[in-house]
């Protein structure tokens, strides 16, 4: 396994849809792999793909608390069949640097898809499971969090990144 580098906003490959998985080999088992010791390195509870830059249909999550043993959930080609009810809670993600926004999702989803090994699979999840695969899966169609908030929360965080880009960027310089 190996760890890789998380993109971060505005990186365009995390506006594209990423494509079906149709081969699961070798190449596949290795990313789901280096993904997870992304995620459990970054630290966060989820993540998908495009957002180490690779353009496939998989998300993997864990939100076993820190005292629990690891509970790592892989959906290959994962779909919402259902959804139902409303939650709001506040979200952040890995790929947005510095800032977090209470959204909308629903509260109850069910998810088909596929395990690692090409199983299918249909997972029932409410509460921070249901946000979590809707986060998860909004990425693999190119949907940050981020689109779920007001134009002018939006245009307000864009404003700020790139004031905190410039200034990284400018004591990288220095360094």
């Amino acid at each position: 396994m190996a760890e890789r580098k998380i993109l971060a906003y505005p990186e365009t490959i995390l506006r594209e849809r990423a494509a079906p998985v149709t081969n699961i080999d070798g190449k596949l088992q290795k990313l789901i792999d280096d993904m997870a010791d992304t995620m459990y390195h970054a630290p966060g509870v989820g993540l998908a793909s495009n957002q180490v830059g690779e353009l496939y249909r998989v998300i993997i999550f864990d939100i076993s608390a820190k005292d629990e043993p690891n509970d790592l959930v892989v959906l290959i080609n994962p779909e919402i069949i259902e959804a139902d009810g409303l939650i709001v809670n506040e979200e952040g993600c890995l790929s947005v640097i510095d800032y977090a926004a209470d959204i909308k999702r629903a509260e109850r989803v069910t998810v088909k898809g596929m395990d690692r090994e090409g199983n299918p699979i249909t997972l029932k999840k409410e509460g921070l499971a249901a946000i979590v695969l809707q986060h998860e899966i909004d990425h693999l169609n190119g949907i940050l969090f981020i689109d779920h908030i007001s134009k002018l929360k939006r245009e307000l965080y864009k404003r700020r990144l790139k004031k905190l880009l410039k200034q990284r960027e400018a004591l990288s310089r220095r360094l």
